[in-house]
């Protein structure tokens, strides 16, 4: 398998910890580590500059895989179309990309109050 570049926010490690605290994974493999901006074809443009990240929502498919839907700079819409978002937890045959899909197909809870987070942009390799 080769590897690919995306670009991200990862997660502060105390805004992992406070998310944590907020919503205990419900699937036994934790994610919990970044936003993709652009996945493949990182280019200047496509890597990310400090912004506000404010988690505004829950996704849940009830099967599998659950994820936090955010807002960058006021935006939950991605590039690509798809929403920003940090895949949780999952199990089974999901993927983390797998987020996309279940985010269009079952939409998410919005929260009644945003969650600022503090984030670090990076372009990051998979494994």
């Amino acid at each position: 398998m080769s590897k690919a570049l995306y670009s991200a926010y990862v997660l502060s490690t105390p805004s992992r910890e406070r998310l944590l605290g907020i919503f205990p994974p419900k699937y036994s493999k934790l994610i919990a580590h970044h936003i993709t901006v652009q996945f493949g074809n990182v280019t200047a443009e496509s890597i990310p500059v400090k912004a506000e990240v404010n988690v505004i929502g829950y996704a849940d498919s009830g099967d599998g895989i659950e994820a936090l839907v955010v807002s960058v700079d006021g935006s939950s819409a991605r590039p690509d179309g798809s929403l920003y978002h940090i895949t949780w937890s999952l199990q089974g045959d999901y993927k983390p990309v797998d987020s996309n899909y279940i985010i269009k197909k079952h939409g998410f809870l919005n929260l009644d109050i945003p969650i600022t987070i503090d984030t670090i942009p990076q372009v990051v390799m998979t494994k």
